[in-house]
């Protein structure tokens, strides 16, 4: 079954509305493949979100950032899937690491959200991946398994979910997981899941790679085997982004 080419562009916590629509024009005036052929979505924060919809071509869809793991009330500063659906926004980022490592959301925090905003019926980019220090002590395949074992128990569909393995190391600064690395990362997930959920979810499931792709790596990247897509972090604020999205055109059918 072939896997519909995915490219995620996250802008953090970056943008004024004049550069956000600067943003959006170069994105509208690109020269991408049609939907059918690959998936994008962008990801602008909170505050952007309507403008960031209502100017953008329906060839993009938006995410939101992040979401709060419960129904909304009195958590204040947070965002209810709730909200997110009421905006008619698809798709929620979670689990990216700068959440996990800077306010300290674990594991299972981060499936109950996976669960939860599933169950409201939004789409989700489930992020996962391993620090340098992991990654030297050779504990690599065993973080992104636990990272990934915390969504499968509490998730029973895989169909909304877009896996993304983000090596926390290559996140912002400018090293990359070579072409090998990031398909041996993949190869495994991909078996974990084959494994531990089931073949079906293993084949169909779209497992994307984001640490510091660019319009420059992103063609060797987009040719490996288990690779199906990007989430792109700072090269999505650029015009390379268009690049990084016509790299789908490199992927053969899986």
């Amino acid at each position: 079954m072939a896997r519909k080419f995915f490219v995620g562009g996250n802008w953090k916590c970056n943008g004024t509305t004049e550069e956000v629509k600067k943003i959006v024009a170069v994105l509208n005036e690109g020269q991408v493949p049609p939907p059918d052929a690959v998936e994008v979505v962008v990801s602008p924060p909170f505050v952007f979100l309507p403008l960031v919809k209502s100017s953008l071509k329906p060839h993009f869809h938006v995410a939101a950032q992040n979401c709060w793991v419960k129904k909304g009330g009195a958590f204040t500063g947070e965002i209810s899937a709730e909200m997110i659906v009421s905006l008619d926004i698809p798709w929620v980022i979670l689990g990216h690491s700068e959440r996990r490592l800077l306010l300290n959301e674990s594991n299972e925090f981060v499936g109950d959200k996976v669960a939860y905003a599933l169950g409201q019926g939004l789409k989700v980019i489930a992020c996962v991946g391993e620090t340098l220090e992991q990654r030297e002590a050779g504990k690599t395949l065993d973080v992104v398994a636990a990272q990934t074992r915390a969504i499968a128990e509490r998730v029973s569909s895989w169909e909304n979910i877009v896996l993304a393995y983000e090596p926390v190391w290559a996140i912002g600064t400018g090293k990359v997981a070579t072409p090998a690395q990031a398909q041996e990362v993949h190869h495994e997930l991909r078996k974990w899941l084959h494994d531990n959920v089931s073949a079906e979810v293993a084949a169909s499931t779209r497992i994307i790679y984001g640490g510091s792709v660019s319009g420059g790596n992103c063609k060797e990247l987009a040719t490996q085997p288990d690779v199906d897509g990007f989430l792109v972090g700072g090269a999505s604020l650029k015009p390379e982004f268009i690049d990084i999205i016509k790299s789908s055109e490199l992927k053969k059918s899986a």
